[in-house]
């Protein structure tokens, strides 16, 4: 099955986050069965990135978006375990500098967009300003209205210069939410992560979800595409980042460069 396509938001389909199930699990037993799974291509995906880094043609941009404790951080920790830092990294982005307002909103964003040969995760990412702007009114709605467009035109230019963008939605439930944050609430090895306004943001929740279904709608493109995926479950939500991409890295083709020199002419003294 391509799971890839089980996930995808087909361009100029609408979204409506409320008819898609954030504990879907489809296709698997139990926790045990996905985690087997993930195993695997763990280890999948750290061959297809020495080959990615090896052949230097492409650059994989990972985009992972979701509402507080949708799990983010977790993702990042589960998914990307087995890769090797020396060709890949996490920017995270959170309320910009006053250097980063001085500039178009796109400008902290593109000169950190990996290289050929690198993969880079975001942990939130240019989204935020078509979603907490526009939640907390932060700017004027005709601004944050036309950067649909924009965010399109951006991710264009760089898949036309060999970036691969996979953008994942983390799709959780409210309850689900409410669970995750009490038990950081309750753990004091993770008080640290939750902040009041966690909390309070709850009550924009709605607002949200309707931000999240015009930016999933509006700018999933088959170059540059969105993935909703389960995430009451973070067994099934960690196999499925994992399953996209490594479908995606298998659907390069990716082959090691020939080298410059005849290997018979060598001889190791």
């Amino acid at each position: 099955m391509n799971w890839s396509k089980q996930f995808r938001i087909k361009p100029g389909r609408a979204v409506r986050l409320a008819d898609r199930d954030a504990g879907w699990t489809d296709g698997f037993k139990d926790k045990d069965d996905a985690l087997d799974a993930l195993r695997e291509n763990v280890a999948l995906m750290s061959e297809l990135q020495n080959l990615l880094y090896a052949e230097r043609k492409h650059a994989l941009l990972i985009v992972l978006q979701g509402m507080d404790a949708s799990g983010k951080d977790g993702t990042i920790r589960h998914v990307m375990s087995g890769l090797n830092p020396q060709s890949c990294y996490v920017r995270s982005f959170k309320q910009p500098t006053p250097e980063e307002m001085g500039h178009d909103f796109l400008w902290r964003i593109h000169h950190v967009v990996p290289a050929r040969g690198e993969i880079g995760i975001f942990n939130r990412s240019h989204y935020e300003d078509v979603l907490v702007v526009r939640v907390h009114d932060l700017v004027p709605r005709a601004i944050w209205k036309r950067r649909y467009d924009q965010i399109k035109a951006f991710e264009k230019t760089l898949t036309l210069n060999d970036t691969v963008i996979l953008k994942f939605f983390l799709h959780t439930s409210r309850d689900e939410q409410r669970a995750r944050l009490q038990e950081r609430l309750d753990d004091p090895a993770k008080r640290w992560k939750v902040a009041p306004s966690d909390f309070t943001e709850r009550k924009y929740w709605e607002a949200y979800q309707e931000a999240y279904e015009e930016a999933l709608t509006r700018c999933s493109t088959s170059a540059a595409p969105w993935f909703v995926i389960p995430a009451d479950h973070k067994w099934f939500r960690n196999w499925a980042v994992s399953q996209v991409i490594v479908e995606t890295l298998k659907g390069l083709n990716m082959k090691f460069p020939k080298p410059t020199y005849n290997p018979a002419d060598i001889r190791i003294t």
